[in-house]
């Protein structure tokens, strides 16, 4: 829905070999489904994990590839939220932080703790601005910077809710030089710095593939044969909906047909469900809109970021977040993620028949703001190498202010819709999305008539399952895994990339001849194939953006896509001129979406 964007093009495209799109002949084999989701986010793909969980039959699919939106484009931080104070949403920073901790058990491959650093300018600046805040949600004026008095107020309540299994450790306040001491490059007029612990996600869309990859194999059967009771399929998207017959006896719902559409060859086939979930995010009033189903909920911001490739200001860090007040009173970061760093975000209302990309303005904003904090650090744009936006899916809010928008989520249920029930989701954020999906889940199980089976809240994710507790399991585990063929590092980036799943690929590596790509120390010719044959690539682009963080961190070369599209065409059907098409393709997003210019090796 919304504008057509470069990631699900409507151009047809020679056919991928049948193993990279079964899950899509799956859909066409079998076109019906008790609950057809909507959407391939983090939280469409966590509520088709809890669903199949259930022995629920269900299907999802997802315009573009997965994690392709606002779910690959957030701070990569799992958070509780500790500004959504200052909106009175307490219920959400307590679920939140509840989630942060989970995720930090269940998901330790992706999800780890991040210690946070904020500078403060001021002790009692705010403290008669903040009511005003509260109560109205919205900025009175010039705004009021927040000071040492009020961030110790909202750490200490941060700290109670993570009482309760809390896994982090609590705040600490640090006067001016003891501050500097830790961090020595920070502006000398700070006159304090509160430092607490949060989590980041360094792989969002890996993460994402975990939790689909679960889902799926939900659907096993005895003999470990595939069922069909859990299907998902990228690049598919939803054209239309009609009234359908009910799909069984005593389904609560009379059931509806889409019309549904390969983005990769633009061929349509109808799909039946009794069931609907809408999680389309910020487009979910245009997806109700194309069922039948109008609805005025949503109401999003756009958010954008900056990588740096930037030695001096990643020292700076010291592994710390920093989180900052900026002078407009947005709350902004930066941060180290591996070797790069992260700088972010804005929060503008989104005009969502145009491309979310990162503005030239926004650009400036974010230089400003790091001179904000480290005065004698130079920044400049030669030092970008990745920028990304989004657009929150945020509830529809008039005249609030976009940074008082509530991050809280709901479930809307709509009968209206010729045939099946619809329930949308307005809202939701990545911290939120196993809670989230676990409502979605029993909202839909209820209208099934059906009882949960099993919680996700202690079940592992993917490749979290047997993670190593500490850097020294880490290291063992890596020397465990070493071979002739196979050194420590690249060894590492495996584990890395894929938790303890990584075992099954190694079994894939060794299984026949392979060799490094000459482009990047980072991949494999059957490591490719492997991405290839379990992972759903539609497109070049999805390897650089999605499977690897390649791109993110500024390292793609016209020889790299050149040599990765070359191994992708035997395993996706590839023809020469399809191979150049997928090249320019990629071009073409990364220049568009993410201000990287590629120049190819092929005319």
């Amino acid at each position: 829905m919304g504008p057509r964007n470069l990631f699900g093009h409507g151009g047809a495209m020679p056919s991928p070999a049948i193993n990279a799109r079964a899950k899509l002949q799956a859909l066409r084999e079998r076109p019906q489904a008790k609950v057809l989701i909507i959407g391939g986010g983090i939280n469409g793909v966590g509520t088709f994990r809890d669903l199949a969980l259930q022995g629920v039959d269900v299907a999802l699919v997802e315009r573009g590839d997965y994690c392709q939106g606002a779910s690959g484009a957030s701070s990569h931080m799992i958070h509780g939220g500790i500004r959504y104070l200052e909106n009175g949403e307490f219920r959400l920073v307590r679920e939140s932080v509840v989630e942060r901790n989970r995720l930090l058990r269940i998901a330790p491959h992706y999800v780890k703790p991040l210690q946070t650093t904020i500078p403060i300018f001021s002790t009692f600046s705010g403290v008669l601005a903040a009511p005003l805040r509260f109560l109205t949600h919205k900025q009175q004026g010039k705004p009021k910077e927040r000071g040492a008095f009020l961030i110790k107020l909202g750490l200490g309540l941060y700290d109670s809710f993570s009482r309760d299994g809390g896994t982090v450790p609590r705040h600490q306040f640090r006067g001016r030089q003891r501050a500097l001491e830790e961090l020595p490059r920070l502006h000398p007029g700070i006159k304090y710095t509160a430092t607490y612990f949060d989590a980041s996600v360094h792989n969002p869309e890996r993460l994402t593939l975990d939790v689909l990859q679960d889902g799926e194999k939900a659907g096993l059967v005895s003999g470990g044969s595939w069922s069909d009771t859990a299907r998902a399929s990228n690049y598919v998207s939803l054209q239309s909906m009609t009234a359908g017959v009910p799909s069984g006896s005593g389904s609560p719902a009379a059931g509806s047909t889409v019309r549904l559409r390969d983005e990769l060859t633009g061929e349509l086939f109808d799909f039946t469900a009794d069931v609907i979930v809408n999680t389309t995010g910020a487009w979910v009033d245009l997806t109700n809109q194309a069922m039948g189903a109008a609805s005025a909920f949503m109401g999003g911001t756009k958010g954008s970021h900056i990588v740096l490739d930037h030695p001096e200001l990643l020292d700076a860090c010291k592994g710390r977040e920093i989180f900052f007040e900026h002078t407009d009173g947005r709350i902004v970061l930066i941060y180290p993620m591996g070797d790069r760093v992260l700088v972010g975000t804005t929060d503008v209302d989104a005009d969502m028949a145009q491309d979310a990309v990162c503005t030239d303005g926004e650009i400036e904003y974010f230089l400003e703001l790091i001179g904000h904090v480290f005065p004698d650090i130079p920044v400049d744009r030669s030092q970008i190498v990745y920028t990304f936006s989004g657009v929150r899916p945020l509830p529809r809010h008039d005249a609030t202010q976009p940074g008082f928008v509530s991050r809280d989520y709901r479930i809307e249920r709509q009968a209206s819709a010729p045939g099946a029930v619809v329930f949308s989701l307005v809202g939701g954020k990545w911290t939120t999305f196993r809670a989230l999906a676990e409502h979605m889940t029993d909202n839909v199980l209820a209208e099934l008539g059906v009882e949960r089976k099993v919680s996700t809240a202690k079940l592992p994710i993917g490749g979290g399952a047997g993670f190593p507790a500490d850097d020294e399991g880490i290291q063992k585990w890596i020397k465990t895994h070493v071979s002739d063929n196979r050194d420590a590092a690249r060894t590492a980036v495996l584990l890395t990339r894929y938790g303890t799943r990584a075992e099954d690929v190694i079994s894939y590596l060794d299984g026949g001849p392979d060799r490094m790509l000459a482009s990047t120390r980072e991949l494999s010719v059957r490591e490719l194939e492997y991405m290839a044959g379990h992972e759903q690539i539609g497109h070049l682009v999805d390897v650089l953006i999605r499977r690897t963080a390649l791109a993110f961190r500024g390292l793609v070369t016209g020889e790299l896509l050149n040599e990765v599209c070359e191994v992708l065409a035997g395993p996706l059907g590839w023809d020469a001129a399809a191979q150049s098409r997928e090249i320019h393709h990629a071009q073409e997003v990364l220049e568009r979406y993410h201000r990287v210019k590629v120049h190819s090796l092929v005319a």
